[in-house]
């Protein structure tokens, strides 16, 4: 695909004799919401740690707006990890300091005005908050960078009905404009409605890659054809 923002050729990732990732090839264009599927342990973790640099021993080739994964590349990546990155005596006010610190492209005065929306403490230590509140900060961490692409690891995972419903709104209303967002996910249900594409990963391999107007206009939904793709896994 000629202009993608996101280039992966033969992507593969072994964990000594064990391939998590076993070629896989695919292009993102700008300005999509794609959906990276999969049960848990089919790879897609490894594929999204290697996109930001985490992981650095695979082999194949990953390009961001063209560049290798480095530093130039995490210029225009926001990456938000399944699991809390920050310390534990961070407080909302010194994470955002922090984060500002970093990246040239983050905006404070909206993280700001997005903590006091989402009535953030912002002198409150991290090890005091709820789940909840520490996936507000970490949301705003993220969609407060004017970044060219989003990678959400999970971020519903763990969360109630609610709380995802709130989790999408804020992606939905505060990336970039024209920008490309990479959400992986096993709750295919909540995430369907904003999808443009889909990306399934299925024993380390890419089973499927479409569009998701493609898949409904066979009268299929992402859903049911992630349980027909995956029918077999458990």
């Amino acid at each position: 695909m000629a202009n993608a923002l996101l280039q992966i050729r033969n992507l593969r990732k072994s964990y000594g004799s064990h391939e998590v990732l076993k070629g896989i090839s695919f292009d993102i264009p700008q300005g999509q919401i794609v959906g990276l599927l999969g049960p848990n342990g089919c790879g897609k973790s490894s594929m999204i740690k290697s996109i930001v640099g985490l992981i650095n021993d695979y082999e194949g080739e990953i390009l961001v707006n063209g560049q290798n994964p480095g530093v130039e590349s995490k210029k225009v990546v926001a990456y938000l990890p399944e699991k809390n990155y920050l310390p534990p005596w961070m407080t909302p006010k010194q994470a955002i300091n922090y984060i500002a610190d970093f990246y040239s492209n983050f905006d404070k005065e909206k993280a700001i005005a997005m903590a006091q929306t989402f009535e953030l403490d912002m002198k409150q230590k991290l090890k005091t908050m709820s789940k909840g509140q520490q996936e507000k900060l970490h949301l705003i961490l993220v969609m407060c960078r004017k970044a060219d692409l989003y990678i959400l690891d999970e971020p519903l995972g763990g969360v109630d009905v609610v709380a995802r419903d709130f989790i999408l709104e804020t992606i939905l209303k505060n990336h970039a404009e024209n920008s490309t967002i990479l959400l992986s996910t096993h709750l295919i249900y909540d995430i369907e409605r904003i999808l443009d594409r889909v990306l399934m990963v299925k024993g380390g391999m890419l089973a499927v890659n479409t569009d998701v107007e493609k898949i409904r206009e066979n009268g299929n939904t992402v859903e049911n054809l992630f349980r027909e793709v995956f029918s077999n896994v458990w």
